[in-house]
C-alpha cells in the first residue's frame, strides 16, 4: 500500500471516515482436482458474535444505526461489512470499544510463524512537520487484540478461554492493567460551552466519562461529525462501562511543537496491534504465541476460534478527535499460503 498525503486536518479527518481496504483472496494452487483447506473452510470472518463501541465520533455511522436496530441487528450489519472478505470498515469508538469475531475453522497456530491478518485503515503521514521522527506515524489507533480457543466445542468464548495478545507495550510501565471506564449517556438538546467562531471542537463537554482511577474528562463532538449521536444508540441504559489495559497515548501535536500550527500525528506502536501498521506490512499479522494470561504468563493455544478487538487508547487529538480502533476484517495466513 502506498503512503498517503495528509495535507490537513480536514482531509485527515475525510480519510479516516472514508477510507475502505480491499483485500485480495489467493486462489487454489493445488489443482482443481484436490480440494485444500481454503476450499472446505473460508480465510475470512463468518461469524459477529459481538460489536459494542464506545462513544466516538463514527459511532452510529460505521455501521449506520437506524431506529429499531436491535444488537442482533448491528451485528448483522458489521458482518455484512467485514465478514467474507468485504473489505468494509467499522469503527470501535473510544477506549474499551470493541468486536468479536469467529470463524467456520479454527485458526491454526503453527509455531514460528505469523497466524492472522487483521486489516484496518492505519496509514503514515509524510507531512510530518517533524523531521526526524523515532517512528512511523500518521494515522495509527491501535486496538488490543485478544484471541479465544474453543475448548469446551460449544461454539461461543466463554469468559475463562480469553488470552491478550501482548503486543510491544504490554510490559510498558505506562500501560495501565485492568482499567475501567464508564461514559453517560449525553443530553443531545443541551446547550454546549460557548467556544470560539469557527472553533474545530464544538462542544468540548460533549460525553462525560469517569475512571476507577479517580479521573474524569469528556468525548469532545467536533465540527466535521456535528449531526449524530456519539453514543452507541441501540444500548440501553444511562451508562456504558467498558474494561481493559490503557495504552499510553500515542498522538502529537507535532505542528505546534514545530511551530507549524496544529498538525496531530499518531504514531504506530513496534508490533501487536490492530490498526496499527499498514495492512501490507508484517505489523498488521499476529503470532497466536504473543498470547497470555491475566497474570500476564505465556500460554500455548492449539489454535484461535474467536478474536476480539478493543481500542487501547483514550485521547483527543484536536479538531481530529477521538483516537477510534477501525475494522476491516480478518485472514487466516495459513489457509491463504501467506
Amino acid at each position: 500500500m502506498k503512503r498517503k498525503n495528509v495535507t490537513s486536518l480536514l482531509a485527515l479527518s475525510w480519510a479516516v471516515a472514508c477510507g475502505v481496504i480491499l483485500v485480495a483472496c489467493s486462489g487454489n494452487d493445488r489443482g482443481e482436482d484436490i480440494p485444500g483447506p481454503s476450499d472446505l473452510y473460508s480465510p475470512y470472518v463468518t461469524k459477529v458474535l459481538d460489536f459494542c463501541p464506545a462513544p466516538g465520533q463514527f459511532t452510529n455511522t460505521m455501521p449506520t444505526w437506524q431506529e429499531g436496530d436491535t444488537q442482533e441487528t448491528i451485528n448483522k450489519k458489521v458482518l455484512d461489512i467485514i465478514g467474507n472478505n468485504k473489505g468494509g470498515m467499522v469503527s470501535l469508538g473510544s477506549f474499551g470499544g470493541y468486536i468479536v469475531v469467529g470463524f467456520d475453522h479454527t485458526i491454526e497456530n503453527v509455531s514460528g510463524q505469523r497466524d492472522f491478518r487483521l486489516l484496518g485503515n492505519a496509514f503514515y503521514s509524510n507531512q510530518n512537520p517533524n523531521p526526524n521522527p523515532s517512528r512511523e506515524g500518521g494515522n495509527c489507533e491501535p486496538g488490543i487484540v485478544m484471541v479465544a480457543y474453543d475448548k469446551n466445542k460449544n461454539g461461543k468464548p466463554d469468559d475463562d478461554e480469553w488470552y491478550e495478545l501482548a503486543g510491544s507495550e504490554y510490559s510498558n510501565e505506562t500501560t495501565l492493567k485492568n482499567y475501567e471506564i464508564t461514559y453517560f449517556r449525553p443530553d443531545e438538546n443541551k446547550t454546549p460551552p460557548e467556544v470560539e467562531e469557527g472553533a474545530l471542537v464544538i462542544d468540548p463537554e460533549y460525553i462525560h466519562w469517569v475512571d476507577n482511577r479517580g479521573n474524569d474528562g469528556y468525548i469532545v463532538k467536533n465540527m466535521y461529525h456535528k449531526d449524530n449521536s456519539y453514543f452507541p444508540q441501540w444500548i440501553e441504559g444511562e451508562e456504558l462501562t467498558l474494561k481493559g489495559n490503557l495504552l499510553p497515548p500515542n498522538g502529537v501535536d507535532e505542528g505546534t511543537a514545530f511551530g507549524k500550527g496544529s498538525y496531530w500525528v499518531l504514531y504506530a506502536y513496534d508490533w501487536g496491534y490492530a490498526d496499527n501498521h499498514l495492512n501490507a506490512e508484517e505489523g498488521s499479522t499476529f503470532d497466536i504465541d504473543w498470547a497470555v494470561d491475566k497474570n500476564g504468563d505465556p500460554v500455548t493455544l492449539p489454535g484461535v476460534d474467536f478474536i476480539k478487538v478493543y481500542t487501547g487508547v483514550l485521547q483527543t487529538c484536536g479538531a481530529v478527535g477521538d483516537t477510534s480502533t477501525e475494522v476491516c476484517g480478518v485472514e487466516d495466513l495459513h489457509l491463504l499460503k501467506k
